[in-house]
């Protein structure tokens, strides 16, 4: 008999654990679901919803008012026959031809001398990165300002060194690059930053051992340096191409894609289908074909970028 007592005892003991302990998790998971709300909330209306609305979009026809009609591969059969498409391809591959080597050595040079021991070493760092902060609507006003070919401050410096005004975005062939120039001048800060930080985290015993040697700074720079940011240089080059690749507000302000479509840029014109011709399909359809474009050329750059580190 006792002894069924301390088992009765022992059981409802258990139990009434077991419930406290239920109820703990259950108020916890209750507490989680409630932090990840927010952003399960987020990630439904503005990632997955998008994205399967694209997917439905790549096979229909839509203009907005009337109703989607079903088109099958029809999106992607146009693109083969749309000259302008691959001509806004190529102008976008020419504008990173130029920007991002002259991003990334610039970024790198900057870097190199602000990791040196000078005077307002702060300073010049906050100014260089100060550029990154600012709208990029406004400092393409600013730069459409220089660049103006009669009033500009660039042509007035040219006219006062005896030399020609030049037509920086009238002309099809200096367009695109001087928008590259300018784009380069609005994001260099952010990759001096990054350079920095591979800087100065390259053992300097490596610097030592060379001084030793007798080794040149070229030497060393090129032998020590460039190894050991290499990781820091495969992050620059995909992100300058990434970021080059949506180049959008500098021709959309400055030139509106012309002269003769020289500055028209992929993600332009894909803007000027959908939102200015109401060709959301055929929108979505460049888009799910240019995201296949800057996916191959990033993991071609991260093949041909990406070395061993040193031993």
């Amino acid at each position: 008999m006792l002894k069924q007592v301390r088992r009765t005892f022992l059981l409802i003991k258990t139990m009434k654990i077991l419930k406290i302990i239920t109820a703990k998790f259950a108020k916890n998971d209750r507490i989680g679901y409630a932090l990840v709300m927010p952003y399960i909330v987020h990630f439904c209306l503005f990632i997955a919803f998008p994205f399967g609305f694209c997917f439905v979009l790549l096979f229909h026809k839509w203009d907005i008012v009337s109703e989607m009609q079903w088109v099958g591969a029809g999106n992607f059969y146009h693109i083969f026959q749309d000259k302008l498409f691959f001509k806004a391809i190529r102008n976008t591959f020419t504008f990173l031809l130029v920007h991002i080597p002259l991003q990334i050595g610039i970024a790198l040079f900057l870097a190199e001398m602000l990791n040196q021991k000078i005077k307002f070493r702060g300073f010049f760092r906050s100014v260089y990165f100060m550029p990154v902060v600012v709208s990029g609507v406004v400092i393409t006003i600013l730069w459409d300002q220089l660049y103006a070919q009669d009033t500009g401050v660039i042509n007035m410096i040219f006219v006062q060194l005896g030399l020609p005004k030049m037509p920086w975005l009238t002309s099809p062939y200096l367009a695109m690059p001087s928008i590259a120039i300018m784009a380069t001048w609005k994001n260099v800060g952010i990759y001096v930053v990054l350079f920095l930080v591979g800087l100065q985290n390259v053992p300097k015993q490596l610097y030592e051992a060379a001084d030793l040697e007798g080794a040149s700074h070229w030497y060393k720079f090129s032998r020590i340096t460039l190894p050991m940011i290499n990781p820091t240089m495969l992050m620059v080059v995909i992100l300058s191409t990434i970021n080059g690749f949506n180049l959008f507000i500098e021709p959309y302000v400055m030139t509106g894609g012309g002269p003769m479509n020289s500055t028209l840029s992929a993600v332009l014109y894909i803007y000027n289908q959908g939102f200015y011709f109401y060709h959301m399909g055929y929108a979505a359809t460049l888009g799910f074909c240019f995201a296949a474009i800057v996916f191959l050329v990033v993991f071609l750059q991260r093949k041909l970028v990406e070395q061993k580190p040193l031993d």
